[in-house]
């Protein structure tokens, strides 16, 4: 009952929240929603069209050499948020925080906050089923979910707000400087290369940065500082 109450009910609710959000922007905006413009801008002014998307994924061939200064660190944010390589650093930082404070609440933590901010994407992104952005520089393949809520960005703000909390909650030496670093400068520039890669709405974002935020507060209070 405990856990019904502290964890299932309130997941219930910010699934049915991100679900009534996620339908009525898509109401609002279409599926072309004016927020888009500025995403096409941003792209347009370093030289970025959908047509580069097209030879991107139809060519071998290594742009490298004319990568503009947001391409070349948004690319490997991009990367970094993949689905793989987050549940790899869940798990690394599971047993991390395993070994060096022997507490099991502590080292089920970062896997705890990805577990139930994926649960809640994974919900709301099937009753939502917004398309991605269209007419936009998108050099990788977008996944096949709903684009909202982004489940990249949330991921990244649950995990790495989690991590924050563990170093907050044990005393580590540089958690003043770590924890705002890991909190939203390493989670918010994942969203914005989410964002400038044309793999989410700005709406999608910000419902990500809710979700991971969430996720890592009720890990926080239920597994971190009891």
């Amino acid at each position: 009952m405990p856990l019904i109450r502290a964890v299932v009910l309130p997941a219930l609710g910010v699934i049915a929240g991100l679900v009534a959000t996620g339908r009525a922007v898509r109401l609002l905006g279409g599926d072309d929603p004016p927020e888009d413009r500025a995403l096409r801008a941003l792209q347009h002014a370093f030289g970025h069209s959908p047509t580069d998307s097209d030879a991107a994924a139809t060519t071998d061939v290594d742009p490298t050499e004319v990568r503009e200064p947001i391409d070349r660190v948004t690319a490997p944010l991009s990367w970094y948020s993949g689905v793989p390589q987050t549940i790899a650093n869940g798990a690394v930082w599971c047993g991390v925080s395993w070994f060096l404070t022997r507490n099991r609440r502590a080292a089920v933590a970062p896997a705890a906050a990805l577990a139930l901010e994926t649960a809640c994407f994974v919900a709301a992104a099937a009753l939502v089923g917004r398309p991605r952005p269209q007419r936009v520089w998108r050099p990788e393949l977008p996944h096949a979910t709903s684009s909202f809520p982004s489940g990249h960005t949330a991921a990244a703000f649950a995990l790495h707000g989690t991590l924050a909390d563990l170093l907050d909650r044990h005393g580590a030496r540089g958690a003043r400087f770590l924890g705002p670093l890991l909190r939203y400068g390493i989670p918010g520039a994942i969203a914005f290369s989410r964002i400038y890669r044309g793999q989410h709405h700005i709406s999608d974002t910000v419902a990500g940065i809710l979700l991971g935020r969430w996720s890592a507060g009720v890990v926080r209070d239920e597994l971190i500082t009891p």
